[in-house]
């Protein structure tokens, strides 16, 4: 299932949402070079997380190669800041974009619900936690791991657990055959959760590499639980009451 847009409408300015936005999309121009070899191999080489070099578990010199003769060159002292900076590191055009649609279709409800300090706070929280994860997943890893996806999981968990009844319009893949279906906002983030899950399982068998699964695995969880945690109820509850009445509004003015 591919989300498009869903039927929840927000009472406030996004404001953090977008600011997240603006900052993943800087860095991928100016940091990341809008994705040309020189500069996007640096920026995942620099910023991005890598557990075993985190850790100090690799030999110094360790070489990971990155493709087209680039590498990078391992020192064994990795900074425990590049939890952070690799949360707007990305890989390619469509990590970036799909990262950035799925934080804009969930994120601004989210943060009607939160205010902008307390979403501010449960992005960071969400994406170290993701991040935490993965190193106890691949604690020996040395391939760099780079990209909003752990914090926007926990987004996408706090989504699941505010809005559960929320009608998500979804694309949905057969072969070559799709169409669209209006889903309940649970099903279609909990179909999610299970793949992740479940591409998750062989992973831990395996060297790892390409998705980090159990990164999206931790994040969505910490968005579960901290969700309720962090949830401003007097703007929930006015939310809610706000949402109440577009809803009655929209029944009573839609064509027969």
């Amino acid at each position: 299932m591919f989300p498009l847009r869903d039927e929840n409408p927000t009472f406030s300015t996004s404001f953090v949402t977008f600011l997240i936005i603006g900052l993943n999309v800087l860095a991928w121009v100016f940091i990341q070079g809008l994705g040309s070899h020189l500069p996007l191999a640096a920026s995942v080489c620099s910023y991005g997380l890598i557990p075993g070099n985190l850790l100090g578990t690799v030999e110094p010199g360790t070489r990971v190669a990155l493709g087209d003769g680039l590498a990078c060159v391992l020192t064994g002292e990795g900074s425990y800041l590049s939890i952070v900076t690799s949360m707007f590191m990305h890989g390619g055009w469509f990590h970036i974009i799909g990262n950035m649609w799925f934080l804009s279709l969930f994120g601004d409800n989210v943060e009607d619900v939160m205010g902008k300090v307390r979403f501010a706070l449960f992005y960071l929280l969400c994406g170290i936690a993701a991040a935490a994860l993965q190193i106890l997943t691949e604690p020996g890893s040395v391939l760099p791991m780079v990209g909003a996806s752990g914090a926007i999981s926990g987004v996408m968990g706090a989504y699941a657990v505010l809005f559960p009844k929320a009608p998500v319009h979804v694309l949905v893949f057969f072969g070559f055959f799709f169409t669209r279906i209006v889903v309940p906002a649970f099903l279609m983030l909990g179909y999610w959760f299970l793949i992740q899950l479940l591409g998750g399982i062989p992973a831990l068998a395996s060297a790892g590499g390409g998705v980090a699964f159990w990164a999206h695995v931790g994040g969505f969880l910490a968005g579960v639980v901290l969700a309720k945690l962090l949830c401003n109820p007097e703007r929930s509850a006015a939310c809610r009451a706000r949402r109440g009445r577009t809803e009655q509004w929209m029944q009573r003015h839609r064509p027969d």
